[in-house]
């Protein structure tokens, strides 16, 4: 049986990680391989540690100035990176080389790009007023946020929320969808080759 490995990238608390490492826990064809992280203090690395999957730190440098990543992604034969909470634009090379997806805490194209993640998306939704939030899955690409969608899901948001509220209802959905559509994409990657 050919099983297909997960390599997750994160930046911070890793509570997606977290929430994808338990729905595949079980899983017998999909496995999350790694753990992937650019801040040596980030608690996703202790969430990883305590699910004895392996995690890995790396520099900027090392990142983007050298295929150390990319080298070390094919030898564990990765089929699949999934960025649950990465801050930083992925390389060309990996690009290349690797299906990518990215989880953003809004319905793209609204309040994508450099420097919109977490709380900031959420405050500009309140500021704007809008009536809807929600998530997208989509590929990654060499921009941020810009890759083709693959799913989106909406949650109201009501005039008294605040960016708060917002945020607790938006990763209500990122737990209840993400893991799925990671499953998703990986079968039909599976079903393609």
């Amino acid at each position: 049986m050919n099983v297909k490995k997960i390599a997750l990238f994160a930046s911070g608390s890793g509570t997606n990680v977290q929430n994808i490492i338990e729905y595949f826990a079980d899983n017998e064809i999909i496995d999350v391989d790694s753990v992937w992280c650019n801040n040596p203090k980030a608690y996703v690395l202790e969430r990883a540690a305590k699910s004895k999957i392996d995690a890995f730190v790396f520099t900027r440098e090392q990142f983007y100035q050298t295929n150390e990543v990319l080298h070390k992604l094919k030898e564990r034969n990765v089929n699949l990176i999934v960025l649950a909470g990465f801050l930083w634009l992925i390389p060309v090379e990996l690009i290349k080389n690797f299906t990518i997806i990215n989880i953003h805490p809004a319905l793209l194209p609204k309040y994508g790009g450099k420097g919109m993640y977490g709380m900031k998306v959420h405050q500009a939704v309140v500021e704007n007023k809008d009536k809807e939030s929600g998530i997208s899955v989509h590929y990654v690409n060499e921009n941020y946020d810009e890759g083709k969608l693959i799913f989106q899901a909406r949650c109201d948001v009501a005039p008294e929320d605040s960016p708060e509220a917002v945020a607790e209802k938006v990763h209500k959905l990122e737990y209840q969808h993400f893991p799925k559509v990671i499953e998703t994409v990986l079968m039909e990657n599976h079903q393609e080759k």
